[in-house]
Protein backbone atom coordinates (compact mmCIF):
# COMPACT_ATOMS: atom_id res chain seq x y z
CA UNK A 1 0.00 0.00 0.00
CA UNK A 2 1.58 3.24 -1.00
CA UNK A 3 2.12 6.11 0.93
CA UNK A 4 -0.66 8.47 1.63
CA UNK A 5 -0.12 12.67 0.77
CA UNK A 6 -0.51 13.20 4.60
CA UNK A 7 2.56 10.46 5.59
CA UNK A 8 4.56 11.85 3.24
CA UNK A 9 4.10 15.39 5.02
CA UNK A 10 4.12 13.81 8.41
CA UNK A 11 7.60 12.13 7.41
CA UNK A 12 9.07 15.97 5.64
CA UNK A 13 8.37 18.05 9.21
CA UNK A 14 9.79 14.75 11.09
CA UNK A 15 13.02 15.05 9.31
CA UNK A 16 12.82 18.83 9.77
CA UNK A 17 12.23 18.68 13.32
CA UNK A 18 15.17 16.13 13.66
CA UNK A 19 17.35 18.72 11.63
CA UNK A 20 16.45 20.92 13.98
CA UNK A 21 17.04 19.19 17.26
CA UNK A 22 20.94 17.81 15.75
CA UNK A 23 21.42 21.74 15.57
CA UNK A 24 20.72 22.23 19.08
CA UNK A 25 22.50 19.71 20.51
CA UNK A 26 25.27 20.64 18.63
CA UNK A 27 25.09 24.20 19.63
CA UNK A 28 25.23 23.09 23.29
CA UNK A 29 28.23 21.18 22.48
CA UNK A 30 30.27 24.40 20.91
CA UNK A 31 28.66 26.57 23.97
CA UNK A 32 29.40 24.40 26.82
CA UNK A 33 33.10 23.31 25.02
CA UNK A 34 32.59 19.68 24.68
CA UNK A 35 33.05 19.58 21.38
CA UNK A 36 36.24 21.34 22.16
CA UNK A 37 37.17 19.31 24.78
CA UNK A 38 36.58 16.08 22.99
CA UNK A 39 38.34 17.53 20.15
CA UNK A 40 41.70 18.12 22.75
CA UNK A 41 41.17 14.13 24.41
CA UNK A 42 40.54 12.48 21.02
CA UNK A 43 38.65 10.25 23.04
CA UNK A 44 37.20 10.07 26.48
CA UNK A 45 34.41 8.85 28.34
CA UNK A 46 31.81 11.37 29.54
CA UNK A 47 33.10 12.43 32.90
CA UNK A 48 36.46 13.27 30.85
CA UNK A 49 34.69 15.13 28.80
CA UNK A 50 33.47 16.92 31.42
CA UNK A 51 36.58 17.87 33.02
CA UNK A 52 38.13 18.92 30.38
CA UNK A 53 35.01 21.29 29.37
CA UNK A 54 34.48 22.59 32.89
CA UNK A 55 30.47 21.22 32.91
CA UNK A 56 28.67 19.19 35.42
CA UNK A 57 29.17 15.51 34.59
CA UNK A 58 25.17 14.94 34.95
CA UNK A 59 24.23 17.15 32.01
CA UNK A 60 27.33 15.92 30.05
CA UNK A 61 26.52 12.10 30.37
CA UNK A 62 22.74 12.75 28.64
CA UNK A 63 24.30 15.43 26.48
CA UNK A 64 26.47 12.31 24.86
CA UNK A 65 23.54 10.15 24.29
CA UNK A 66 21.76 12.64 22.86
CA UNK A 67 25.41 13.71 20.72
CA UNK A 68 25.36 9.68 19.97
CA UNK A 69 21.76 9.49 19.02
CA UNK A 70 22.00 12.43 16.21
CA UNK A 71 25.45 11.04 15.00
CA UNK A 72 28.32 13.61 16.66
CA UNK A 73 29.75 11.18 17.99
CA UNK A 74 30.18 7.75 17.89
CA UNK A 75 31.69 5.28 21.04
CA UNK A 76 34.65 3.48 20.74
CA UNK A 77 36.43 0.81 23.99
CA UNK A 78 38.37 3.91 25.10
CA UNK A 79 35.25 6.06 24.76
CA UNK A 80 33.08 8.73 22.63
CA UNK A 81 35.28 10.15 20.02
CA UNK A 82 33.97 13.00 17.30
CA UNK A 83 32.35 11.83 14.13
CA UNK A 84 33.12 13.51 10.73
CA UNK A 85 29.66 15.29 11.16
CA UNK A 86 30.74 15.93 15.43
CA UNK A 87 34.18 17.82 13.79
CA UNK A 88 32.63 19.20 10.88
CA UNK A 89 31.00 22.13 13.92
CA UNK A 90 34.34 23.03 15.51
CA UNK A 91 35.00 26.54 14.99
CA UNK A 92 38.41 26.24 13.51
CA UNK A 93 37.10 23.15 10.89
CA UNK A 94 37.16 24.85 7.75
CA UNK A 95 33.75 25.68 6.42
CA UNK A 96 32.69 25.18 9.89
CA UNK A 97 28.69 24.01 10.32
CA UNK A 98 28.83 26.01 13.35
CA UNK A 99 26.88 29.07 11.91
CA UNK A 100 24.19 26.52 11.23
CA UNK A 101 24.13 25.97 14.95
CA UNK A 102 24.26 29.34 16.24
CA UNK A 103 21.33 30.23 13.65
CA UNK A 104 18.93 27.10 15.17
CA UNK A 105 18.72 28.53 18.20
CA UNK A 106 19.07 32.12 17.65
CA UNK A 107 15.91 31.59 15.44
CA UNK A 108 14.03 29.69 17.77
CA UNK A 109 14.47 32.27 20.62
CA UNK A 110 13.16 34.83 17.94
CA UNK A 111 10.40 33.05 16.79
CA UNK A 112 9.25 32.70 20.59
CA UNK A 113 9.38 36.41 20.72
CA UNK A 114 7.95 37.35 17.58
CA UNK A 115 4.87 35.12 18.39
CA UNK A 116 4.72 36.84 21.82
CA UNK A 117 4.96 40.49 20.34
CA UNK A 118 3.00 39.75 17.47
CA UNK A 119 -0.22 40.40 19.61
CA UNK A 120 1.33 44.00 21.06
CA UNK A 121 3.02 45.27 18.00
CA UNK A 122 5.59 46.22 20.34
CA UNK A 123 9.42 46.25 18.92
CA UNK A 124 11.82 45.69 21.88
CA UNK A 125 14.67 46.50 19.56
CA UNK A 126 18.45 44.72 19.34
CA UNK A 127 18.36 43.96 23.34
CA UNK A 128 16.68 40.50 22.14
CA UNK A 129 20.33 39.13 21.60
CA UNK A 130 21.57 39.86 24.90
CA UNK A 131 18.79 37.67 26.04
CA UNK A 132 20.18 34.66 25.98
CA UNK A 133 23.69 34.30 27.89
CA UNK A 134 25.19 31.87 25.46
CA UNK A 135 24.34 33.20 22.35
CA UNK A 136 25.85 36.34 22.43
CA UNK A 137 29.27 35.43 22.95
CA UNK A 138 28.46 33.32 19.72
CA UNK A 139 26.88 35.94 17.15
CA UNK A 140 30.49 37.42 16.12
CA UNK A 141 31.68 34.08 15.17
CA UNK A 142 28.75 33.22 13.57
CA UNK A 143 29.19 36.28 11.31
CA UNK A 144 32.57 35.86 10.64
CA UNK A 145 32.38 32.09 9.80
CA UNK A 146 29.30 33.25 6.70
CA UNK A 147 31.12 36.34 5.68
CA UNK A 148 34.25 36.19 6.51
CA UNK A 149 35.32 34.34 3.34
CA UNK A 150 33.08 36.05 1.28
CA UNK A 151 34.54 39.28 2.66
CA UNK A 152 38.17 38.21 1.50
CA UNK A 153 38.01 36.49 -1.73
CA UNK A 154 35.11 38.11 -3.46
CA UNK A 155 34.18 41.06 -2.41
CA UNK A 156 37.33 42.90 -1.20
CA UNK A 157 39.23 42.25 -4.87
CA UNK A 158 36.44 43.46 -6.55
CA UNK A 159 36.31 47.25 -4.96
CA UNK A 160 39.31 49.30 -5.50
CA UNK A 161 38.32 51.48 -2.55
CA UNK A 162 40.61 49.32 -0.07
CA UNK A 163 44.20 49.49 -2.44
CA UNK A 164 43.01 53.20 -3.00
CA UNK A 165 42.84 53.61 0.93
CA UNK A 166 45.87 52.00 1.50
CA UNK A 167 47.98 53.62 -0.59
CA UNK A 168 47.34 56.52 1.31
CA UNK A 169 48.35 55.18 4.41
CA UNK A 170 44.78 55.76 5.18
CA UNK A 171 42.25 55.58 8.16
CA UNK A 172 38.99 53.15 8.10
CA UNK A 173 36.10 52.33 10.57
CA UNK A 174 33.83 49.60 10.65
CA UNK A 175 30.75 50.61 12.88
CA UNK A 176 29.08 47.98 14.23
CA UNK A 177 32.24 45.99 13.93
CA UNK A 178 30.98 42.58 16.08
CA UNK A 179 33.80 40.76 16.93
CA UNK A 180 36.22 42.74 14.65
CA UNK A 181 36.58 40.01 12.00
CA UNK A 182 36.63 42.58 9.01
CA UNK A 183 39.11 45.29 10.00
CA UNK A 184 40.92 41.93 10.89
CA UNK A 185 41.02 40.45 7.68
CA UNK A 186 41.14 44.48 5.89
CA UNK A 187 44.57 44.43 7.80
CA UNK A 188 46.03 41.54 7.02
CA UNK A 189 45.77 42.61 3.53
CA UNK A 190 46.71 46.08 4.18
CA UNK A 191 49.25 46.65 6.26
CA UNK A 192 49.32 50.39 5.09
CA UNK A 193 45.82 50.52 6.79
CA UNK A 194 45.27 51.89 10.27
CA UNK A 195 41.91 50.45 11.42
CA UNK A 196 39.06 51.66 14.20
CA UNK A 197 35.87 49.62 15.30
CA UNK A 198 33.34 50.86 17.14
CA UNK A 199 30.38 48.14 18.68
CA UNK A 200 27.65 48.88 21.15
CA UNK A 201 27.88 45.19 22.58
CA UNK A 202 31.15 44.98 25.54
CA UNK A 203 31.02 41.53 24.40
CA UNK A 204 31.76 41.85 20.89
CA UNK A 205 34.36 44.84 21.57
CA UNK A 206 35.80 42.03 24.14
CA UNK A 207 36.81 39.29 21.80
CA UNK A 208 37.83 41.65 18.70
CA UNK A 209 40.36 43.79 21.09
CA UNK A 210 41.52 40.10 22.24
CA UNK A 211 42.29 39.26 18.63
CA UNK A 212 43.49 42.33 17.57
CA UNK A 213 46.35 41.94 20.61
CA UNK A 214 47.08 38.41 19.78
CA UNK A 215 47.25 39.24 16.23
CA UNK A 216 49.95 41.78 17.10
CA UNK A 217 48.34 44.78 15.38
CA UNK A 218 48.95 47.33 18.39
CA UNK A 219 47.48 50.93 18.47
CA UNK A 220 47.28 49.92 14.34
CA UNK A 221 43.83 48.38 15.05
CA UNK A 222 41.75 49.46 18.23
CA UNK A 223 38.24 48.64 19.09
CA UNK A 224 35.73 50.66 21.51
CA UNK A 225 32.59 50.43 22.69
CA UNK A 226 30.41 53.18 21.08
CA UNK A 227 27.22 54.44 19.93
CA UNK A 228 26.48 55.16 16.21
CA UNK A 229 24.49 58.23 16.87
CA UNK A 230 27.48 59.63 19.16
CA UNK A 231 30.19 58.93 17.37
CA UNK A 232 32.74 61.35 16.66
CA UNK A 233 36.47 60.14 14.30
CA UNK A 234 39.84 61.13 15.95
CA UNK A 235 40.63 61.75 12.38
CA UNK A 236 38.54 62.16 9.08
CA UNK A 237 38.59 58.43 7.35
CA UNK A 238 38.96 57.19 4.17
CA UNK A 239 36.43 54.24 4.42
CA UNK A 240 33.92 54.04 7.17
CA UNK A 241 32.04 50.93 6.71
CA UNK A 242 28.57 49.31 7.86
CA UNK A 243 28.61 45.45 7.46
CA UNK A 244 25.04 44.15 7.67
CA UNK A 245 24.31 47.02 10.20
CA UNK A 246 22.77 49.74 7.87
CA UNK A 247 19.72 48.50 8.49
CA UNK A 248 19.83 48.70 11.94
CA UNK A 249 19.64 52.21 12.06
CA UNK A 250 17.62 52.83 9.17
CA UNK A 251 14.81 54.67 11.05
CA UNK A 252 17.68 57.44 11.63
CA UNK A 253 19.10 57.23 8.28
CA UNK A 254 19.54 60.86 7.62
CA UNK A 255 21.33 61.19 10.66
CA UNK A 256 23.22 58.26 9.84
CA UNK A 257 24.60 59.61 6.62
CA UNK A 258 25.13 62.84 7.82
CA UNK A 259 27.57 61.44 10.14
CA UNK A 260 29.20 59.07 7.66
CA UNK A 261 29.73 62.08 5.10
CA UNK A 262 31.05 64.38 7.88
CA UNK A 263 33.66 62.07 8.87
CA UNK A 264 34.75 61.08 5.54
CA UNK A 265 37.84 62.58 3.98
CA UNK A 266 37.18 64.04 0.33
CA UNK A 267 37.47 61.25 -1.83
CA UNK A 268 36.62 58.69 1.28
CA UNK A 269 33.76 56.81 0.66
CA UNK A 270 31.38 55.08 3.23
CA UNK A 271 30.91 51.30 2.58
CA UNK A 272 27.75 49.90 2.85
CA UNK A 273 27.18 46.19 2.76
CA UNK A 274 23.46 44.62 2.94
CA UNK A 275 21.40 41.42 2.23
CA UNK A 276 19.89 42.26 -0.92
CA UNK A 277 15.96 41.97 -0.42
CA UNK A 278 14.40 41.30 -3.55
CA UNK A 279 12.11 43.17 -5.20
CA UNK A 280 9.04 40.43 -6.03
CA UNK A 281 8.29 37.91 -3.13
CA UNK A 282 8.58 34.73 -5.46
CA UNK A 283 12.50 34.97 -5.63
CA UNK A 284 12.13 34.76 -1.52
CA UNK A 285 10.52 30.91 -2.44
CA UNK A 286 14.14 30.02 -3.70
CA UNK A 287 16.30 27.68 -1.22
CA UNK A 288 19.57 30.20 -0.97
CA UNK A 289 17.08 33.03 0.03
CA UNK A 290 14.12 31.48 2.29
CA UNK A 291 15.94 32.33 5.50
CA UNK A 292 15.96 36.01 4.61
CA UNK A 293 12.19 35.87 4.54
CA UNK A 294 12.50 34.60 8.76
CA UNK A 295 15.30 36.71 9.14
CA UNK A 296 13.33 40.36 7.79
CA UNK A 297 10.53 38.97 10.18
CA UNK A 298 12.94 38.68 13.44
CA UNK A 299 14.84 41.98 12.37
CA UNK A 300 10.94 43.32 12.59
CA UNK A 301 11.58 42.07 16.04
CA UNK A 302 14.61 44.47 16.96
CA UNK A 303 12.82 47.15 15.36
CA UNK A 304 14.50 47.03 11.55
CA UNK A 305 14.07 45.83 7.84
CA UNK A 306 16.22 44.89 5.03
CA UNK A 307 16.73 47.30 2.60
CA UNK A 308 17.01 47.33 -1.37
CA UNK A 309 20.46 48.47 -2.61
CA UNK A 310 18.66 51.09 -4.64
CA UNK A 311 16.84 52.62 -1.35
CA UNK A 312 20.64 52.85 0.03
CA UNK A 313 21.83 54.74 -2.70
CA UNK A 314 19.40 57.27 -2.55
CA UNK A 315 19.74 58.37 1.33
CA UNK A 316 23.77 58.44 -0.14
CA UNK A 317 22.85 60.60 -2.81
CA UNK A 318 20.48 63.14 -0.19
CA UNK A 319 23.68 63.27 1.80
CA UNK A 320 26.08 64.04 -1.18
CA UNK A 321 27.50 61.07 -1.54
CA UNK A 322 27.89 59.54 -5.25
CA UNK A 323 26.50 56.08 -4.81
CA UNK A 324 27.71 52.91 -6.90
CA UNK A 325 26.45 49.12 -6.45
CA UNK A 326 27.70 46.19 -6.52
CA UNK A 327 26.21 42.57 -6.36
CA UNK A 328 27.21 39.74 -4.82
CA UNK A 329 26.15 36.01 -4.60
CA UNK A 330 24.26 35.94 -7.51
CA UNK A 331 22.14 39.11 -5.99
CA UNK A 332 21.51 37.83 -2.69
CA UNK A 333 24.17 40.44 -1.21
CA UNK A 334 24.68 43.99 -2.05
CA UNK A 335 27.69 45.98 -1.40
CA UNK A 336 27.10 50.22 -2.31
CA UNK A 337 30.15 52.62 -1.93
CA UNK A 338 29.28 56.17 -1.55
CA UNK A 339 31.98 58.28 -2.29
CA UNK A 340 32.16 61.75 -0.71
CA UNK A 341 33.43 64.47 -3.21
CA UNK A 342 36.77 65.94 -3.60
Amino acid sequence: MGKTAETDLRETVMKDIQGAVRLSVAYIGLSGGLLQGLARLMAGTAAQIAAAAGQDAGYVVRWCDAAFAFGLLDEEPRGFVLTPLGRAFLPETPGTLMPFAVQGVLSAHMAERAAGLMATGERPGESVLAERATILPWFGPMLEAQFGPVFEKTIMPALTIYDEAAGRQGFAIDLGCGNGWYLMRLAHAYPGLRCLGVDGFEENVRQAQARAQAAGFGDRVRFVQGDIYRFEAPEPADIIALNRALHHVWDEQETVFRILHDHLKPQGAAVIWEPRWPHERIALREPSRRMMAFQNLTEHVQGNHFLRPEEIAAAMTAAQLRPEIFSFLDDREAVVVGTRAG
